[in-house]
């Protein structure tokens, strides 16, 4: 019987260390979900659209699109979140274009039509890269620029925060760090000290000075609603919360026109120019 038993027991402690073993080696196939078609681009919903190609600082080609605004009062600069590509962001574009604004939005390395694989050290040279090309090959002035981040985008957007100088800052449905997430999602093991990614939003944020918009959902159910309610109390002013509706994926989408007026306030408070309406 005794016999029996740790032999039960030895083999819950070999599964479980394999399961460590597995989650260290393969964690960036749980963090990046990559998809190279774009099946759909804004023309698709009405919009112009310029393809854009720019490099990253170790010479990864990158993809993007800048959609413009005929009448836009600023910019956004947009890191989408960790799975897809840009083709699944039409919905926030064709908002963002309603609320009188440019959008570039790019893939991240090995998303899209970009080249290499993904890492966390890549997607902050692939936003800095973006950063470069909205400043010096479209011209347009930092303090017209907006930077927006969904998700994992948001670990990208506040580093990028800190390393230039934006108008205003949009953190959506983001974490306050990836092993805080880590340990949120995955209890049993201890992920904190497995973890390779960081991603310190609530480090970057404390840094981060110019006006800022946190929106999270008390039903999302990937990235708990503490984080975001966490990453706002530590914020400086000034600053916003909004809370929306839905799951994370589609928190902005269910929340509606009321996600839609949070935005276009926001922005109204960042650029003096008349209100755009819906």
């Amino acid at each position: 019987m005794l016999s029996s038993l740790l032999w039960i027991i030895g083999g819950l402690l070999a599964g479980y260390l394999l399961l460590l073993v597995i989650l260290y080696v393969f964690q960036a196939q749980f963090i990046y979900h990559p998809t190279k078609s774009l099946p759909i681009t804004p023309k698709s919903v009405g919009l112009k659209y310029q393809d854009v190609n720019f490099t990253a600082e170790d010479g990864t080609p990158l993809h993007g699109w800048y959609v413009p605004n005929e009448h836009a009062r600023g910019t956004v600069l947009f890191q989408h979140g960790n799975a897809g590509n840009i083709s699944g962001r039409l919905e926030t574009i064709e908002i963002l274009n309603r609320l009188g604004l440019n959008v570039l939005i790019y893939d991240y390395r090995g998303y899209g039509r970009s080249d290499g694989s993904p890492s966390e050290e890549g997607t902050y040279m692939d936003a800095m890269a973006a950063w470069n090309y909205l400043t010096e090959e479209k011209g347009v002035p930092p303090g017209k620029i907006i930077l927006m981040g969904r998700s994992l985008g948001g670990g990208v957007t506040s580093w990028l925060a800190n390393h230039t100088e934006p108008a205003a800052v949009i953190l959506e449905s983001t974490f306050t760090s990836a092993p805080d997430l880590a340990t949120d999602l995955y209890p049993i093991f201890p992920t904190s000290r497995l973890i390779k990614y960081s991603y310190p939003n609530e480090q970057n944020i404390k840094k981060i000075k110019v006006p800022i918009l946190i929106a999270h959902s008390p039903e999302d159910g990937l990235i708990p609603y503490k984080h975001g309610k966490k990453l706002f109390d530590i914020a400086n002013e000034p600053k916003q919360f909004y809370q929306m509706q839905g799951d994370h994926g589609d928190g902005f989408l269910l929340s509606g026109d009321s996600y839609v007026k949070a935005l276009g306030s926001f922005v109204d408070t960042i650029f003096t120019s008349k209100k755009v309406e819906k």
